[in-house]
């Protein structure tokens, strides 16, 4: 049994002084490594390259499995960031061969040799390419887990850092998935510490593992080419994005974090996501133009005033711009979220519109004006303030809005804003070319649903 599969390179040639750091930027073909905040990840670590012999608490960072692939690649990056560590693992003596100029103990050490540190960062684990029984994943990645956590709060660790997967919030069912969904129920459980589950896609930096060892048996002129289109294919993230985040003292608003490299800088994606819109307003204005026709004029007979209103909206880079939507509502009702609105605010015509999301369809408009996506967050309304201000947190004005989104199709609407832009952070680490399909696909096939109406 092991833990993370080991790196492909040994330690000594990933180990870089500051001034060699290269910028991510650089390294990969121009695309950045963004941080929390949307600013290049490799400029939060160059701007804590000082190294110090009493760092700050939340620069004291702890680390078991140090010797797997991530954090092999980590821990040099952490260290040359100025943090204080202290590298936890079975065999210390290993550690310390591989690691020579850092503290190391073992776990029975770990309560008293912890003592002072702001933080633990978990990273031990038996991943999903390892070929082991059920209960053996169960004893690492829960048992050890659970064994680390009260560790931890013996040694008055201030915070824990549950390094996960998003296979762990996803549908699959083997048994590493599903003992990573039991290690989030014990840490989400545990009280007397601060908690950060951070979300992981799949990690790469100077060496592939997994899925993407693929990439690193290509020429080399091929390789840059090749991570392009898997990264557009399925969520990754770079080392030093994850660095960037361990080595900073603002770990964000939530308890859960979902780290992933920012899908806007892969041309491939980029592409990927502009023909889906122009398949939609083709297929809208093409073959369904007298349908947007025929609702435009029923509206009125219905209910007195326009068949479509405009109304502004808060979109990327929390721009406003004038969404059109077909009127399902009775004219000179107020402009607020359709969850403050009572039933009696909406038209007969509206409800049929609503509850076969027809009173979507005329934001086609939007989508050829560049305004909207077919997917992505939804947009909100000026007033919506409480909104604005935890998507702002999130950093979700990042990306252009969208008709339908990763909330819509599981119930998630505007009335609760903390929980809404929540899962538009998460549809935005989670993003790929498939996930960005699936939506639109299920949002056709009927699941989900907009905004419900006040009780």
């Amino acid at each position: 049994m092991s833990e993370i599969e080991p790196l492909a390179v040994s330690p000594d040639k990933i180990l870089r002084k500051p001034e060699n750091f290269p910028c991510p930027s650089r390294r990969f073909g121009g695309r950045r490594v963004v941080s929390m905040g949307g600013k290049c990840a490799c400029n939060e670590l160059e701007r804590s390259f000082t190294v110090s012999t009493s760092a700050p608490q939340s620069r004291k960072i702890v680390v078991t499995g140090a010797s797997g692939f991530i954090g092999e690649q980590l821990v040099p990056r952490l260290r040359d960031a100025g943090c204080e560590m202290l590298l936890v693992g079975r065999d210390s003596a290993a550690l310390q061969s591989r690691f020579p100029s850092l503290a190391c103990c073992t776990y029975d050490e770990l309560p008293a040799r912890a003592q002072g540190f702001g933080t633990l960062v978990h990273l031990a684990v038996l991943n999903n390419n390892a070929e082991a029984s059920p209960e053996e994943f169960d004893r690492v990645n829960v048992g050890l887990l659970s064994e680390v956590l009260l560790q931890a709060r013996a040694a008055n660790i201030g915070r824990f850092v549950n390094v996960t997967t998003f296979h762990a919030i996803s549908e699959n069912g083997t048994p590493y998935a599903q003992s990573k969904r039991k290690a989030l129920d014990i840490v989400n459980a545990s009280s007397g510490i601060a908690v950060t589950n951070l979300f992981l896609p799949a990690v790469f930096g100077d060496a592939y593992a997994g899925r993407l060892s693929l990439i690193s048996r290509l020429p080399g002129f091929l390789r840059g080419t090749a991570l392009t289109f898997v990264m557009a294919m399925a969520p990754t993230v770079h080392v030093d994005r994850i660095a960037s985040f361990l080595a900073s003292d603002n770990k964000g608003p939530d308890r859960d974090v979902f780290l992933a490299n920012p899908q806007e800088e892969n041309i491939v994606f980029r592409l990927g996501k502009g023909i889906i819109d122009l398949l939609f307003v083709v297929g809208i204005l093409g073959l369904f133009w007298w349908l947007l026709l025929i609702v435009w004029a029923m509206i009125p007979f219905d209910s007195p005033g326009r068949g479509i209103f405009a109304q502004p909206r808060i979109g990327e880079d929390g721009k406003p711009f004038t969404v059109y939507k077909f009127r399902t509502m009775k004219s000179g009702t107020r402009q607020a979220g359709t969850h403050e609105m009572t039933a009696a605010s909406v038209t007969r015509m509206g409800a049929f519109l609503r509850m076969t999301k027809l009173d979507e369809l005329s934001q086609v408009f939007n989508v050829v004006r560049g305004d909207l996506s077919l997917v992505g967050p939804r947009p909100c309304l000026p007033v919506q303030t409480q909104l604005i201000k935890e998507r702002e947190k999130r950093n979700v004005f990042s990306v252009r809005p969208g008709i339908t989104g990763l909330a819509q199709i599981n119930s998630v609407d505007m009335s609760d804003p903390v929980k809404l832009a929540r899962w538009d952070a998460r549809y935005i680490a989670q993003r790929s070319l498939p996930s960005e399909f699936k939506i639109a696909f299920v949002t056709f096939l009927g699941r989900g649903h907009g905004d419900k109406v006040a009780s």
